[in-house]
């Protein structure tokens, strides 16, 4: 099915700009998975991802996935509500004449939204973004992704920096986690 997609790119320019959200829940805490693993990253990608159409990496070959989780300048946070994970941060610092950080991907899975875990693990995504020293600190969200995604990051002060239009073939309905999960 073809649909008509808005992508909004965010950006921070200063780490001044981040209004933090409210305490993480108690329970969950947000930790580096500090051991890059193929496996962690693409299971993150489709649990978090499956509901919002994300599938830009479902093609992906395994060598692909291990280029992309073990690159230096790419990290994996993990929200953790009692053990289990909850939500991801994956960011990558692009360094060179353009210092920047994107949020490359942030969400959480479905049993987890609503829960007042998304403003939190947003802001602890972002100030990490800060300690790695960028000029800016950036993401897109596009008009399949969850209704709090861009109230989320408007919220936690990032600019409209651009806004692009564009129509895309996406599946019937959302693929969720799995095939057949929803």
């Amino acid at each position: 099915m073809i649909v008509d997609l808005t992508e909004w790119i965010l950006e921070m320019t200063d780490p001044r700009d981040l209004t933090p959200g409210r305490e993480l829940p108690l329970g969950i805490e947000v930790r580096q998975a500090e051991v890059p693993s193929v496996e962690l990253s693409r299971f993150l990608y489709t649990a978090v991802g499956g509901d919002w159409y994300w599938t830009g990496r479902l093609g992906w070959t395994y060598a692909e996935w291990q280029a992309w989780v073990e690159r230096p300048e790419h990290e994996t946070w993990i929200a953790y509500d009692r053990g289990t994970p909850a939500g991801y941060a994956a960011l990558v610092h692009h360094t060179g004449d353009d210092d920047q950080v994107e949020i490359a991907n942030f969400g959480l899975m479905a049993p987890f939204i609503g829960r007042g875990i998304g403003a939190g693990l947003l802001t602890a995504a972002v100030r990490r973004a800060w300690m790695l020293g960028p000029r800016r600190v950036w993401l897109s969200t596009c008009s399949l992704d969850g209704p709090n995604a861009l109230p989320n990051y408007l919220a936690r002060g990032f600019r409209i920096h651009a806004i692009e239009h564009a129509r895309k073939d996406v599946p019937e309905r959302p693929i969720g986690p799995w095939p057949g999960a929803r």
